[in-house]
């Protein structure tokens, strides 16, 4: 039976891609560099901070790297807040199955992730975070999940992930965990959705006569 569910965040929680795109082609617009290509906005919209400075980057040799990194850290994400677009039904979502789940997130951001829970008022509705900073190693290594399952003592088959990219898709398959794909149908994936309240009427949340008749 299902006791638990994990999130991802950009993607799913937030449509961020617009953020991802501003904040990364500022840092290079600061060091003198043009914006990504749609190639760039796409890697960086699933992929770590870390990876995508040094991918954002790779082709421009005279940007010494340890100055974007000393940019970055001291850089506030607040203008960038703006371009983060929250799922319309995602509280109606948390609010349904909070009481009866487990709730953790498994995102790639970093330091970040403490403003956007704060910001948009989400700390309450999560009972565990985990980042690419808190991780061991970041997604879609198996670390950020491990965490999660070991902190609620919750086998692989009681719980399940919301996703929307290759990475979550190898994130949950480090683990054998099935994954739910949100607004992406080409992705492999146990089920599919395009809102959160389509998750209610999924399998695993039948199988809970509670959770069936709060989704009837």
């Amino acid at each position: 039976m299902l006791k638990l569910i994990i999130f991802d965040c950009d993607g799913v929680l937030f449509e961020s891609r617009e953020a991802n795109r501003h904040y990364y082609n500022h840092l290079l617009a600061h060091f003198g560099c043009p914006p990504m290509s749609e190639e760039e906005v796409d890697y960086v919209h699933i992929h770590n901070v870390f990876e995508s400075v040094v991918h954002i980057f790779r082709n421009h040799p005279q940007v010494d790297m340890k100055e974007v990194d000393r940019y970055r850290a001291q850089l506030s994400y607040d203008p960038f807040l703006q371009y983060m677009i929250m799922e319309p039904d995602l509280m109606d979502f948390l609010q349904i199955i909070k009481p009866r789940y487990h709730t953790a997130i498994s995102t790639n951001r970093t330091t970040t992730m403490d403003l956007i829970l704060d910001i948009f008022r989400l700390r309450p509705w999560f009972d565990m975070v985990v980042t690419a900073l808190t991780a061991g190693r970041p997604k879609p290594a198996p670390d950020g999940l491990h965490m999660i399952l070991d902190r609620f003592g919750v086998r692989v088959d009681e719980a399940i992930y919301i996703g929307d990219s290759t990475v979550d898709r190898d994130h949950c398959q480090s683990v054998g965990m099935e994954l739910i794909a949100f607004k992406n149908p080409d992705l492999e994936a146990s089920y599919h959705v395009d809102r959160f309240m389509d998750i209610l009427s999924l399998p695993p949340l039948q199988a809970d006569p509670d959770s069936a008749a709060a989704g009837s």
